[in-house]
């Protein structure tokens, strides 16, 4: 029995969408690139902090990264906080799109490139694959293949030229990025959060 390749579709039309999911790894930070997907049609963004994830610590307490996430979504009704993944348990996006369906609709999953990539490392992240779609935000220099079966939705019209990391490394150096909202940077800066030197 052949594998089937993987599916490749055109920016979505259908009115049915009704809940995204967005990368894990948005703390409300750097996360701009998330407003181009109201192109895809979509009813609802959830930016969902990760309460636990598996592969790194979560260096910034979860109600300071929770708080960001609510000032990044004052701009638009759409983008709303969620609480989805709060708690002690290791944060499995498996887990955390099985919660989203539960509540009816199609679940569309926002991450960069640089994060796909590595999807096929996931925990059960073949179930992944099937209950999602997903939308991809390239990065430069930054490519990837599609493991069979994938729905993907390409967004190029972005080129997010950073990642999260990259940020909060900045944020470490006392450099406020521009890719910061400026309600998030000022939250930041009021706490203290990710260095004391953050101009």
């Amino acid at each position: 029995m052949t594998t089937p390749p993987p599916t490749v579709v055109s920016p979505l039309t259908s009115d049915r969408a009704k809940l995204i999911q967005a990368s894990k790894q948005i703390e409300g930070t750097g996360a701009s690139y998330v407003w181009d997907a109201l192109r895809f049609t979509l009813d609802q963004v959830l930016l969902i902090p990760a309460g636990n994830p598996p592969h790194k610590t979560a260096g910034t307490g979860f109600e300071h990264r929770y708080r960001m996430v609510e000032l990044a979504c004052a701009a638009d009704r759409r983008f709303v906080p969620s609480r989805l993944e709060e708690g002690r348990e290791k944060s499995y996006s498996i887990h955390t799109i099985e919660r989203v369906k539960a509540e009816g609709g199609e679940v569309f999953f926002i991450l960069g490139a640089d994060a796909f990539a590595e999807i096929q490392t996931w925990f059960r992240w073949q179930d992944v694959v099937r209950e999602a779609e997903f939308i991809v935000v390239t990065r430069p220099g930054h490519g990837y293949e599609s493991p069979p079966g994938a729905r993907v939705h390409r967004l190029d019209t972005v080129a997010l030229p950073v990642s999260s990391s990259e940020i909060r490394e900045k944020l470490a150096r006392g450099e406020m990025p521009e890719e910061v909202p400026e309600a998030v940077a000022g939250y930041i800066r009021q706490q203290g959060l990710y260095s004391e030197k953050v101009r």
